[in-house]
């Protein structure tokens, strides 16, 4: 009887534990965002919608993703990298090149050009990322 309880108890452990990390291997993060800097924070912050869930139906995490290695540079992601916020490297504190410099340069670069490769014009217009407040 005492063998059963502890093989129960064990078996229990085993699984809770294969289903937590099984969890974990599944989060891919908030299905919305508001992306906002809080490093070089504009005069006129204008914080960006960000529909991730949407994206990420159609593309792969490595489309955006990236990391910085020991020399500085763009390391490409790998499953199960952790994901920094982009402002820890574009910032203008950490000497990155022109263009690259902010979080606002970073996104409007990355985002628009992603959108503009669609071929669809309105995802290029401002208001699709930044909407009015209603």
């Amino acid at each position: 009887m005492k063998k059963t309880i502890v093989y129960a108890v064990a078996a229990a452990f085993v699984f809770s534990v294969a289903l937590s990390g099984l969890s974990m291997a599944q989060d891919k993060g908030p299905a919305e965002m508001t992306l906002k800097s809080t490093i070089d924070g504009a005069k006129k912050p204008k914080p960006a919608h960000f529909p991730h869930a949407e994206h990420q139906e159609r593309l792969k995490c490595g489309e955006c993703h990236h990391t910085k290695g020991a020399d500085g540079k763009q390391v490409p992601y790998s499953e199960g990298m952790k994901i920094e916020k982009c402002e820890s490297c574009h910032n203008k504190g950490a000497g990155m090149p022109k263009g690259l410099q902010t979080f606002k340069a970073v996104g409007h670069k990355n985002c628009k050009g992603c959108h503009k490769e669609t071929g669809k014009k309105e995802l290029t217009k401002c208001s699709t990322c930044h909407p009015k407040k209603k």
